[in-house]
């Protein structure tokens, strides 16, 4: 039965280089398609301050006997914050200033409560 026609396969190896995935290109990559989101991040960032962590302080003082140097932490997180998104900056300052608060209102949390 010859009525089948195979053709030949034909095979070129291409070069590739692997490209790494890690969490930081990740991160960047995600960060760099916020970009037109940037007044979005700015209401989300005053949002997250002022109900979530402007409290955190008054929490840690009353209850668990925190210094009073917790209150200027987070003062200074919250107004560095909002000068930072309303001076202009880049997409990438405001969400590491944002990732930087929460960072540091956890440390301060699980220093103090456990």
């Amino acid at each position: 039965m010859a009525t089948l026609i195979n053709t030949p396969a034909v095979w070129t190896a291409q070069m590739s280089t692997e490209e790494k995935v890690t969490v930081w290109t990740k991160l960047v990559n995600f960060v760099a398609t916020q970009k037109q989101n940037h007044t979005l991040w700015f209401f989300i960032n005053l949002v997250v301050q002022g109900v979530l962590v402007l409290p955190i302080p008054v929490a840690l003082i009353y209850y668990f006997n925190a210094p009073d140097w917790v209150l200027a932490v987070t003062m200074i997180c919250f107004f560095a914050n909002i000068i930072v998104n309303m001076g202009g900056e880049g997409i990438k300052t405001t969400i590491g200033f944002f990732a930087a608060s929460i960072a540091i209102h956890l440390i301060m949390i699980l220093a103090f409560v456990l």
